[in-house]
């Protein structure tokens, strides 16, 4: 089995002690199963390769891939890696392989599929709650506030009973939805907090919140990535 992480050059340069890597761990990978790359890794790195990929946080999604201008100064993009998260997106989706996206991966699967973002949430939306919690003071993995499943029937909603609390790290959100999604969760003041593929596809969710930051304290958390771990694993042992 094989499983690639696209994240941030930093967050790649911290190896096995990146959070994403631990959670897969704590899921049932090991360790040769993971492979963290980035835009640098373009050249080589190639979806088919893969059965499974996880997109995780880090920079904004630059708005002219939805059509727009930068709005903000708060939103700070970097176009290589869109341009490798949108190919590596395209390629994992031509091959049926599970994909789970994090925080900034919901946004980029969102606009991958024609979806917009609201660029600052404050801004924009006029969020009635902060969801930025490290400007509050609170630590990553602090749970801050409440995410409502909206879709009993989806594959978060088989593992979040009505309800959870989650912690929230993003300044931007989906706005507009891309076509062939569907929402499964939302936040308490409404904003979309999950989505999931729309049609019979393998396995596609994608979060706002920051569940390898949780996985030691909440089983709800660990277990999103262990049913990303096994849809990887049942199409390993399909190839």
């Amino acid at each position: 089995m094989r499983i690639a992480v696209s994240v941030a050059e930093k967050e790649k340069a911290r190896g096995v002690e990146s959070p994403y890597f631990q959670a897969l761990l704590a899921a049932g990978a090991e360790g040769n199963d993971i492979e963290l790359v980035s835009a640098s890794d373009a050249p080589r790195v190639r979806a088919e390769d893969y059965d499974g990929i996880l997109f995780a946080g880090g920079e904004d999604v630059d708005p002219a891939f939805y059509g727009e201008a930068k709005q903000h100064e708060s939103v700070q993009d970097h176009r290589p890696r869109d341009e490798f998260e949108f190919s590596l997106l395209e390629g994992a989706l031509a091959f049926r392989a599970p994909i789970l996206g994090i925080c900034r991966g919901v946004q980029m699967i969102n606009v991958g599929f024609g979806g917009t973002l609201y660029q600052d949430m404050m801004e924009d939306a006029q969020a009635p709650l902060p969801h930025q919690q490290t400007n509050l003071g609170k630590s990553r993995q602090e749970p801050t506030h409440t995410v409502l499943v909206t879709d009993s029937e989806s594959s978060l909603g088989a593992i979040v009973q009505g309800a959870c609390r989650v912690n929230s790290l993003h300044h931007q959100a989906v706005k507009r939805l891309g076509r062939g999604l569907k929402v499964t969760a939302r936040s308490e003041d409404g904003f979309v907090e999950a989505v999931e593929s729309a049609g019979e596809y393998p396995f596609l969710m994608a979060v706002q919140w920051h569940p390898e930051e949780m996985v030691s304290n909440s089983a709800e958390q660990r277990e999103i990535f262990v049913r990303f771990v096994e849809k990887c694993r049942e199409r390993a042992a399909r190839r």
